[in-house]
């Protein structure tokens, strides 16, 4: 079943369960995200993925230039049609479709990646997403039974009263050998030392934004997954959703 992102009427009192999965790229956010949503057969939504798409779309309308238009790049948001659906079974990301058009393998690149860190410091972009994603954890907008939502200020600013919030974090050099790991079993050239310096350049634009910067909520539980495997984060968050009584359906 796929989820179609549209313009809402954000009704808080049709809200479902929501659990915010927050922190660096290459962190472990998707696996584990893809794995609960699973097991508690809830929606996820992948804000870094929407990011992806709005940076795609600017880089190919032509607004990434060196004075980027905030209202153009606002109006280019709000036009597009973004879908979200079950995950193929040679992929461990949810399908993405924008316009009809599957997306899902483009966005995943360092370059679209560095598209969507640039869009992301704009506040007219952040707001044209923000009650589309809030959408998603309304009875109205969520054919599931609650939410899970991957991003980097999903437990500050987009769900501040989520019923669990997790943040995971890893050193620079864990997340870029990761990824070298991940390209280079996909049968692609990785070098170590570029997607580093990527990695530490995004950290810095998204830690230093004026508009949502990415950080921990207060509330929430922070899980460092530089030296323990996505098994070991997986059990600490199921942990936690044992004790708040999301497990029970």
């Amino acid at each position: 079943m796929s989820q179609t992102l549209t313009q809402p009427s954000f009704d808080l009192t049709a809200s479902l369960p929501v659990i915010t999965i927050d922190g660096s790229s290459g962190a472990g956010k998707g696996t584990l995200t893809a794995r609960l949503a699973k097991l508690l057969d809830y929606q996820i939504l992948d804000s870094g993925a929407v990011y992806r798409i709005v940076g795609l779309a600017a880089h190919q309308a032509g607004l990434l230039t060196d004075n980027i238009d905030e209202t153009a790049l606002a109006d280019l948001t709000q036009s597009l049609k973004i879908e979200f659906a079950a995950a193929k079974a040679d992929s461990e990301h949810v399908t993405v479709l924008v316009n009809a058009n599957d997306v899902s393998e483009v966005i995943r690149t360092e370059e679209v990646g560095n598209f969507a860190s640039k869009v992301a410091v704009f506040p007219k972009v952040r707001q044209a997403l923000l009650e589309l994603q809030k959408n998603m954890a309304t009875s109205q907008g969520n054919p599931k039974k609650g939410l899970i939502a991957d991003g980097r200020d999903m437990g500050t600013v987009v769900f501040p009263d989520a019923t669990l919030k997790v943040y995971l974090v890893a050193s620079s050099e864990a997340r870029a050998a990761r990824r070298v790991s991940q390209l280079t079993h996909a049968g692609k050239q990785a070098d170590f030392d570029e997607i580093l310096a990527q990695i530490i350049a995004r950290d810095e634009r998204d830690s230093t934004r004026s508009a949502s910067p990415a950080k921990a909520a207060d509330d929430a539980i922070v899980i460092d997954s530089s030296a323990i495997d996505a098994e070991q984060v997986f059990n600490q968050v199921w942990q936690l959703c044992v004790e708040r009584g999301l497990t029970i359906n």
